[in-house]
């Protein structure tokens, strides 16, 4: 299982963030759902401090590039595997310091990885 940070996390049944949580836990995954604001995604809390977590293999953004910069240092503090640039994220300046960092860098859609089995 890929334990997998979600930045962007939001309460709001209608956004993508809340559905790839759900979808991320259907498939057994761990989930840290982090946002602005706390709140809930199901059972699971939404943080809206920036907690330090271990053991990352995936984040997922579903911030766009002109908020990311108050996210990079958390994003490459979390040392995951890989983030995943979901559609509308996609930012060569981060998935430069990325790849430099030794993080695998994905444009795609969790939600389309996650039903094709390519997650």
């Amino acid at each position: 299982m890929k334990k997998t940070v979600i930045i962007g996390a939001s309460p709001n049944p209608e956004r993508y963030a809340y559905l790839a949580t759900q979808r991320l836990q259907r498939h057994g995954h761990p989930v840290v759902p982090v946002g602005l604001r706390e709140g809930r995604i199901g059972a699971t809390s939404i943080h809206a401090d920036r907690p330090a977590e271990a053991d990352v293999d995936t984040v997922t953004l579903y911030v766009g590039p002109q908020h990311q910069p108050a996210w990079t240092d958390y994003i490459l503090s979390l040392k995951p595997k890989r983030i995943i640039f979901n559609p509308g994220t996609e930012n060569p300046e981060l998935e430069a310091q990325a790849t430099a960092a030794g993080i695998e860098v994905v444009e795609g859609c969790t939600l389309v990885m996650l039903a094709s089995g390519e997650f």
